[in-house]
């Protein structure tokens, strides 16, 4: 028995980071297995039910905009926060497995998980790890699944929002026009991202432009 831990979410503009972990004999897994951006969202949906059925037990860590906003933290900081708690909800005393680093510094990342972790657990930290341990393949299904739900949370609430990742038209174009309803960005983005700065100067600028 092994574990295998991945987040999902890191670089939008809009909404939560998730992160997954999931413990489980590798050969339980199901086919099909891997990095969740290569698998339709149809599929990441199926799969994720069927890894929550084979595995021995999956954990899952949601880092709101509230905390990826907050003052003196960072990225890094928090893709260990969310691996961390999503791994202290499968570890267990002598067990190993790997985490998807995310920081230059493999090792560094994967003694920071480690220590996050009050359990005793052996950490090894991988660049790229969902795509060749599947267990992180399988724990990077299971956080895109619940990043995905929470996006269409989002949608529910707002209309449509895109993908929540800055590249993207729609999400670009949602958050201009609820600024120009509304005076102010809404409160699933995440204000310290270049983005919101970029509509809120935007908004600034045309309503200079009124005068």
């Amino acid at each position: 028995m092994r574990f295998g831990v991945d987040e999902a979410g890191k670089g939008p503009v809009l909404g939560s980071m998730f992160a997954a972990a999931v413990r489980a004999d590798p050969a339980a897994l199901p086919d099909g297995v891997g990095d969740s951006k290569d698998i339709r969202p149809e599929r990441r949906e199926r799969l994720a039910g069927d890894i929550r059925e084979s595995a021995d037990a999956v954990g899952v860590a949601e880092i709101p905009v509230e905390r990826i906003d907050a003052d003196r933290t960072d990225m890094n900081t928090l893709t260990v926060d969310g691996q961390a708690e999503a791994l202290s909800a499968v570890a267990r005393d002598g067990l190993s497995g790997t985490v998807d680093a995310g920081d230059t510094d493999a090792a560094r990342f994967g003694r920071r998980v480690a220590d996050a972790v009050d359990t005793d657990v052996a950490v090894t930290a991988e660049h790229g790890a969902d795509e060749t341990d599947p267990l992180v393949g399988a724990a990077s299904i299971v956080a895109k699944v619940a990043r995905d739900a929470h996006v269409a949370d989002l949608a529910e609430e707002y209309g449509d929002v895109g993908s929540g990742y800055p590249s993207d038209p729609t999400t670009r174009a949602f958050l201009a026009d609820y600024v120009d309803r509304h005076g102010e960005l809404p409160a699933c983005a995440r204000r310290s991202w270049s983005t919101c700065d970029d509509v809120l100067a935007a908004a600034e600028q045309a309503s200079l432009g009124d005068f």
